[in-house]
């Protein structure tokens, strides 16, 4: 008999939670589910790149202030000309004019004219009305970026649950395994000493050894999934190069339905952070459509400069000012504001189906949450109710046997079965806290609520 595999979902657990890593020596640290989802929230990779993200969205926002916000500019600058209008403004600007300036041949052939600039300039914008509509957009779009931030977290934190668990589960196959090949050793020893006492054939002994190493086989298996499974929940935190071992074990059954019944009926939010950050998508595209719009209005702006001009040093010899306002209206550009009007005239419209699909989606997984939760309670039940079922049976195969009523391929097979309903208990209740926290993240609320679970140390 082979030991058949278990359920695909232990499967899904074990290769989920697990990235092969090639990490000659790790430095081992043992961690409670809270201090794993903390590491996480600082460490994840996706996190730290949303993080960025937002952070440069929120500094992007603030580029359309040059547009609305007073600016102000000092000038320096060193010039030399013998252009006739240069060379008589330059002397006329620092003040050096005289009547022998006014010569026809100075006028027409100048010496070579020498300037130091220096200026203070101030500009005030009066009215850009594209630059207030793109500070709306960029700063919706910034408020976006934080929010799909936020949803990556509690993404994030789902992953963790489920590499946490998963890496718990994991070493709950091991424990299984182990008192599997204890089991398996033992039937060894009874064939043995039966066949020393001719109750069955010496082939009942050769055949009891190799079914053991079949168990042995499927032991050292789930040793090597153990060990990619802490290896797994270290990458996902940020921390390839620590061993994670997690400090709580699998919870029991009941322990699992108490803790789904004590988190599960909260109040869902209201605010997903997904439809957050799709909806200020949405306000964004509808800001840059008007700042479009805005580029067919007339600009005004005001203007002070406070100049300096002297042959040898900047911001030295006689001064000037001027101060005025300038209006600015771009009556054709060669279609280039039409055609940035379309433009974001379609990404509002895609915006309005990003948002409006959002909203559907969420709704859609929240409902398909709640019913993979309660198929996963139900199959727990199941479970639970197989292992006793397969235990019971393999305790009558097994006084069948010793009364040789029974072969030892019975007895095995009994005894797989046993092991085998116990990997499907253990890979229900995983089940059941992935469902869990994937049904508190659909409705909004965080996934690491399952942190209570650290109590139970």
């Amino acid at each position: 008999m082979r030991l058949r595999s278990t359920h695909h979902t232990l499967a899904i657990a074990l290769t989920a939670a697990s990235t092969a890593l090639a990490v000659p020596t790790l430095s081992a640290q043992r961690l409670a589910l809270g201090e794993a989802l903390a590491r996480a929230d600082a460490g994840a990779y996706a996190n730290r790149a949303h993080s960025a993200m937002a952070d440069a969205a929120r500094a992007t926002a603030k580029l359309p202030l040059k547009g609305i916000l007073p600016s102000l500019r000092t000038e320096a600058g060193l010039i030399h000309t013998t252009d006739p209008i240069g060379a008589f403004g330059t002397t006329l600007r620092q003040r050096r004019i005289t009547q022998q300036d006014f010569d026809p041949a100075r006028l027409n052939f100048p010496e070579t004219a020498r300037n130091v600039v220096g200026a203070l300039v101030a500009e005030v914008p009066l009215f850009n009305a594209d630059a207030w509509a793109g500070r709306s957009a960029a700063s919706r779009a910034s408020d976006a970026a934080s929010a799909t931030a936020d949803w990556t977290r509690l993404t994030t934190r789902t992953d963790v649950v489920r590499a946490y668990f998963g890496s718990t589960l994991a070493a709950e196959v091991v424990a299984t395994y182990d008192a599997g090949v204890a089991a398996a050793q033992r039937h060894v020893r009874q064939a043995q000493s039966m066949a020393e006492q001719g109750l069955v054939t010496p082939a009942d002994a050769l055949l009891a050894q190799v079914k053991a190493g079949e168990v042995e086989t499927g032991l050292l298996k789930a040793q090597g999934d153990a060990d990619d499974t802490r290896r797994g929940l270290a990458t996902l935190l940020g921390l390839p190069d620590l061993d994670a071992t997690p400090t709580l074990g699998l919870p029991s059954s009941d322990r699992v339905r108490e803790v789904v019944a004590l988190l599960r009926d909260g109040a869902a939010s209201s605010t997903r952070a997904d439809l957050v950050a799709a909806e200020r998508q949405r306000a964004a595209a509808e800001a840059d459509a008007r700042r479009a719009q805005g580029l067919f209005l007339p600009r005004i702006n005001a203007f002070a400069r406070y100049d300096w001009n002297d042959p040898r040093r900047a911001f030295g010899g006689e001064h000037n000012w001027t101060a005025g306002v300038m209006a600015t209206w771009s009556v054709f550009g060669g279609g280039s504001e039409l055609a940035e009007s379309q433009v974001a005239t379609s990404r509002r419209r895609a915006a309005d189906a990003m948002a409006d699909g959002a909203a559907v989606q969420a709704a859609l997984e929240t409902a398909r949450s709640s019913t993979a939760l309660d198929v996963a309670l139900a199959r727990l039940t199941i479970a639970d109710r197989g292992v006793q079922q397969a235990t019971d049976a393999a305790r009558i195969v097994a006084r069948r046997y010793a009364g040789g009523l029974a072969t030892i391929v019975e007895l095995f097979d009994a005894t797989a079965m046993e092991t085998q309903t116990k990997l499907h208990a253990s890979a229900a209740r995983y089940d059941a806290l992935v469902a869990l926290a994937q049904h508190l993240q659909a409705t909004g609320r965080d996934p690491g609520a399952l942190r209570l679970l650290d109590s139970d140390r």
